[in-house]
C-alpha cells in the first residue's frame, strides 16, 4: 500500500474525479484521522460501506496515478527545481508544480 503521505498527495491531484461522498469519507479518514466507526456514527452510514468506499477510493487513486503519473512528474520537477542553479528555471518549475 502507498504511504499515507503519498496517498494524500495523489488525492489532492485527482480528488475532482471522485464523488462528493468519496471525498467526504476519504477526508474524514485521512485528514481528520477518524476511525471507520466514528465516520459511520457521524454520517449514519454503515461501517462496512465506509470501509469499502475508502478502499475503492484508494484503488482508484492508485490507478489514476499509474495511468497518468502526475504525482510522479511533480516529484521529478521538485527535484530538478531543488538542484538547478538557474533562478528563472527554478521559478518556472515552481509555477508548474503548484
Amino acid at each position: 500500500m502507498l504511504e499515507r503521505e503519498e496517498l494524500i498527495n495523489i488525492y489532492e491531484i485527482y480528488k475532482v474525479l471522485l464523488t462528493p461522498k468519496q471525498q467526504e469519507y476519504f477526508e474524514y479518514y485521512y485528514y481528520e484521522d477518524y476511525s471507520l466507526s466514528e465516520i459511520s456514527n457521524n454520517l449514519n452510514v454503515s461501517k462496512a460501506i465506509i470501509g469499502k468506499t475508502i478502499s475503492n477510493v484508494t484503488d482508484k487513486l492508485k490507478n489514476y496515478e499509474t495511468l497518468l503519473k502526475i504525482n510522479e512528474l511533480n516529484e521529478k520537477l521538485k527535484q530538478i527545481s531543488k538542484t538547478t542553479k538557474d533562478e528563472n528555471t527554478k521559478k518556472d518549475l515552481e509555477t508548474i508544480i503548484k
